[in-house]
C-alpha cells in the first residue's frame, strides 16, 4: 500500500496570504502536489498575541524558531502599534487564484489572535458568530460555501464542534491525531468527520538541538505511516516565507520516496463512503511537544 501524505496550509496573517500563499502555490504546482489552503479571514490582529507570554514554553519556543525573522516585525504590530489590515479585503484576489489554480480552499478563521486566545472562554453564540464572520466572509471572496475548516492554534471545544454540524461542513481539522474520527466532546458524538494533523509542525522542531535543519526532512520520512493517512500542517508564514527552502526540500524528498499525495476532501469523501467504518473517538485539550499552550487532540 502506497504512502499517502496530505498538505494542509494554515494561513495565520496579511503578509502570509500576501508573500506565502503565492510562493506555496508555485512550489506546489512544480512538484504536482495538492494540498489544502485554509484562511485567516478578517482583521490581522497578531501583535496581540503578546499576551500569551504567560503560557508555558512559550518563551522557549520564540527563541528558538526566531518568530521576528520568520513573520517580520510589521507583522509582529499588527493590531498594536499599527492598524489590523483587513485580510480578507485585502487579499481577495490572492485567495481567488489560489482555487482558480485548483488547489481545496477553506476557513481557518475570521480573526485568528481571538480564535485562538479566547475561543475556550466563549458562549455557543459567540462562537457561531465568530464562525457565522468566516463564513460570510468567505462567500464574499469565493462565491460558495466553504465545505471544510481547520481552527486557529487547534483550538476546538464542543461549542465549536456544533458551529461546525449546523454549517455542514464536508470536513474538519482542527485536532492532532493518528487518524480520521468522528470526535466525541464532553460526550456529545459530532456528525462532522474529522481528519487530525498527524506530523509535527516546522515550527515545533525547528531550532531544537535533536532537530538541526539537515536532519528535519529525513526525520518527516521515517514519521510517514503506510497504514493510514498522513496529513502535515504547514503555515504560509513559514514554509511559504522564511522556511521556504526546507519545504521544497521535503517535497523532492517525497517525490523521490515515490509518496502519494492526496486532496483532504478527496480523502474525506472516500471515507464517508463508509460512515459506519469510521470510529468515535473523545477529543480533549492537551500538551504536545514542541507547542506552548493546550490544544484539541484525538483521544488513542
Amino acid at each position: 500500500m502506497p504512502i499517502r501524505l496530505a498538505l494542509k496550509v494554515d494561513v495565520d496573517t496579511d503578509r502570509g496570504t500576501r508573500e506565502g500563499v503565492p510562493n506555496l502555490v508555485a512550489d506546489c504546482r512544480e512538484f504536482g502536489v495538492p494540498a489544502c489552503f485554509l484562511f485567516s479571514l478578517g482583521p490581522d490582529q497578531t501583535g496581540r498575541a503578546i499576551t500569551r507570554v504567560l503560557r508555558p514554553g512559550f518563551f522557549k519556543k520564540v527563541s528558538r524558531t526566531s518568530v521576528v525573522e520568520l513573520y517580520g516585525i510589521r507583522t509582529l504590530l499588527n493590531g498594536t502599534l499599527l492598524p489590523a489590515p483587513h485580510i480578507g479585503r485585502r487579499n481577495a484576489d490572492v485567495m481567488r487564484a489560489v482555487r482558480d489554480a485548483g488547489f481545496e480552499v477553506g476557513i481557518h478563521c475570521y480573526n485568528h489572535y481571538r480564535w485562538q486566545d479566547y475561543v475556550q472562554g466563549m458562549s455557543l453564540d459567540e462562537v457561531r458568530a465568530e464562525f457565522g464572520r468566516a463564513r460570510a466572509e468567505f462567500r464574499r471572496i469565493f462565491g460558495a460555501e466553504a465545505h471544510t475548516a481547520g481552527a486557529a492554534g487547534w483550538q476546538s471545544n464542543v461549542r465549536s464542534r456544533q458551529a461546525y454540524d449546523e454549517a455542514g461542513l464536508l470536513y474538519a481539522s482542527d485536532t492532532r491525531g493518528a487518524f480520521p474520527f468522528f470526535p466525541r466532546v464532553d460526550g456529545h458524538v459530532f456528525k462532522t468527520v474529522e481528519i487530525p494533523s498527524t506530523l509535527p509542525t516546522f515550527d515545533e522542531l525547528l531550532g531544537r538541538p535533536e532537530f538541526p535543519e539537515e536532519k528535519i526532512v529525513n526525520h518527516y520520512l521515517s514519521l510517514l505511516r503506510e497504514d493510514r493517512p498522513n496529513v502535515f500542517t504547514l503555515h504560509a508564514e513559514i514554509e511559504g516565507m522564511g522556511k521556504r527552502e526546507l519545504f521544497r526540500a521535503l517535497l523532492r524528498a517525497c517525490v523521490l520516496h515515490n509518496i502519494q499525495f492526496v486532496r483532504l476532501d478527496d480523502l474525506a469523501k472516500e471515507l464517508l463512503a463508509d460512515r459506519a467504518a469510521i470510529p468515535v473517538c473523545d477529543q480533549w485539550q492537551a500538551e504536545i511537544d514542541g507547542r506552548s499552550g493546550l490544544v484539541a487532540v484525538q483521544a488513542v
